[in-house]
């Protein structure tokens, strides 16, 4: 019988199942590695399509990503990531990329014009197109290297148990597949709310913008500051939590994580939606 919770001991096809199986979980619960970065991008294409191209597109990076630790978890060469600053400076670094893919977004054209040949080789950017989801992959990748409870189990207990170095990313492998579906449905969720908005196309592409660009940027802030805080403050105050009696991983407790989830996807994203369709019905599309 299958423990997600708290598997020991697990058979190598056990172990493949429990990993496909807890990806999906991971998937499907707010979790702060994917759903600011998903939500994002989706929005910013305005269409279901577009929606389950932004988490496919988000959760290859990831899943890539996830393969490759598995792997060095095999090999008994992922010991840094259960270091316990190592969350606070994936939080950083996320933060970081967000930031910059959000200012891009919102003023392209502004962002680094004393290097307009790099300008040139970036995606375009405006009313009539669509968020590019180029960097969607590269965040997928950055945010893959989280630490939790999740990968805590891939890396310490499943990816051990595989018979030799050939197959020590499958875990890995079979985690990000199962967070891909859940992201890609998630993904096309969200888009499917923005297409039914009644908007037409530059509307659309001005609110998916606009709301896209302020999550990733503001967003970005956010996990910049928790990045902050997680390396500089002591950990009583980083690692606190609120058990909730809930007994499903990402749900079980109140903690920074989730509330990372809240601040960015339902404050800053939520309020910058209101503010983008009030700004469309008073027929202000300026991005400032």
């Amino acid at each position: 019988m299958l423990n997600l919770w708290n598997p020991e001991h697990v058979s190598v096809a056990i172990g493949l199942i429990t990993a496909l199986l807890l990806g999906a979980i991971h998937g499907v619960t707010p979790d702060e590695h994917t759903w600011p970065i998903t939500f994002s991008y989706s929005i910013g294409s305005y269409s279901t399509r577009g929606g389950m191209r932004a988490g496919l597109i988000f959760s290859l990076g990831f899943t890539l990503q996830r393969a490759i630790a598995s792997e060095l978890a095999f090999l008994a060469l992922a010991g840094f990531l259960m270091h316990s600053s190592t969350e606070s400076v994936v939080y950083a670094i996320v933060g970081i990329v967000m930031a910059l893919s959000g200012y891009y977004i919102l003023y392209r054209g502004h962002a680094i014009h004393l290097i307009p040949w790099v300008e040139r080789l970036l995606p375009t950017v405006d009313d009539s197109h669509p968020v590019p989801l180029k960097l969607a992959f590269l965040h997928g990748i950055i945010a893959g290297w989280g630490t939790g409870a999740f990968a805590t189990i891939i890396y310490t207990v499943i990816s051990p148990t595989m018979p030799s170095a050939w197959v020590g990313f499958l875990p890995g492998l079979l985690f990000g597949l199962g967070t891909l579906l859940m992201q890609v449905i998630i993904g096309a969720a969200f888009g499917w709310w923005m297409q039914q908005q009644h908007l037409d196309t530059s509307d659309k592409a001005f609110v998916g913008r606009y709301v896209s660009g302020r999550t990733l940027l503001y967003g970005g802030v956010v996990f910049i500051l928790a990045g902050l805080m997680g390396i500089l403050a002591p950990p009583s105050l980083t690692e606190w939590g609120i058990t909730t009696g809930i007994h499903i991983h990402n749900l079980d407790t109140i903690n920074l994580g989730l509330v990372l989830v809240v601040v960015v996807v339902a404050g800053v994203g939520g309020t910058s939606m209101w503010q983008a369709l009030r700004k469309v019905k008073r027929g202000d599309t300026q991005l400032a």
